[in-house]
């Protein structure tokens, strides 16, 4: 059978400080918009690669920059949420999405089983299995875990502007989310979405799998793109995330 990346290509996935002290665990799905060179760019124009169809913007940056702050393990996706969403579950419509908001994807039209197959094995299952054999390990060594997934939003989505700079979500868990909202809400400087621009449900399959299935604390961070853009704006997010987090677990432990 063809492969779907060459050799030479990255793999699917990288792990920075594998082997961390922080009681933190974070993820970054939409971390690339790297598209495989058997895919011949899906056949988009590279501009439409540079939008947040293909990624989500400052993303990487913020989680890495997070992650040396907390020293906490850092698993990053590595090819584009066009080749196939890794927030998606299988069933799901987007997970290899024809069309993203109103982009037709002409390199994701009729593929076949083969071709559907050959994503999700090269990509999206190396990349959960990464992700679980890190919480296993750390689930033997009694660490505690604390799951963090963080992602990033558009200003605006379809004609619609967003006027948060940062929304926290959550479902079946409060405990981070609640101390980090009142804090965040404290800062009249700061727009803050509860469970906006969007919301955790049946749609999503990291917090719900590694976060929830597990038992595990957890938390999916969204920052607003145009705040992230930039290497200060990366560092000055992380930095926050850095404290946010800290005294919101600390609160959590307290109660």
């Amino acid at each position: 059978m063809t492969t779907l990346l060459a050799k030479h290509e990255p793999p699917p996935f990288v792990v920075e400080r594998g082997d961390g002290s922080s009681e933190f665990f974070l993820t970054c799905d939409h971390a690339s918009n790297r598209i495989p060179e058997s895919l011949t760019s899906l056949g988009l124009p590279g501009g439409e690669l540079q939008r947040h169809i293909a990624w989500d913007i400052g993303a990487a940056e913020v989680a890495r920059h997070l992650s040396k702050r907390l020293d906490a393990t850092l698993v990053l996706q590595n090819y584009s949420r066009l080749v196939v969403d890794c927030n998606r579950p299988s069933g799901n419509e987007q997970l290899i999405p024809l069309v993203s908001e109103a982009t037709e994807v002409p390199g994701n039209q009729d593929i076949d089983v083969q071709d559907r197959a050959r994503r999700i094995d090269e990509i999206f299952t190396p990349y959960h299995r990464a992700i679980t054999d890190h919480l296993d390990a750390r689930q033997r060594r009694i660490a505690r875990t604390v799951f963090v997934a963080i992602h990033s939003f558009t200003p605006v989505y379809r004609g619609a502007e967003r006027p948060w700079h940062i929304g926290i979500l959550y479902r079946k868990d409060h405990s981070l989310a609640v101390p980090m909202l009142h804090e965040l809400n404290a800062d009249e400087s700061v727009c803050v979405g509860d469970n906006q621009p969007y919301q955790i449900d049946q749609k999503d399959y990291g917090i719900p799998v590694h976060g929830e299935d597990r038992g595990l604390t957890h938390v999916l961070i969204e920052i607003r793109q145009d705040l992230i853009v930039s290497e200060s704006g990366q560092q000055a997010w992380g930095n926050r995330l850095h404290g946010l987090l800290t005294r919101a677990l600390a609160t959590s432990n307290s109660t």
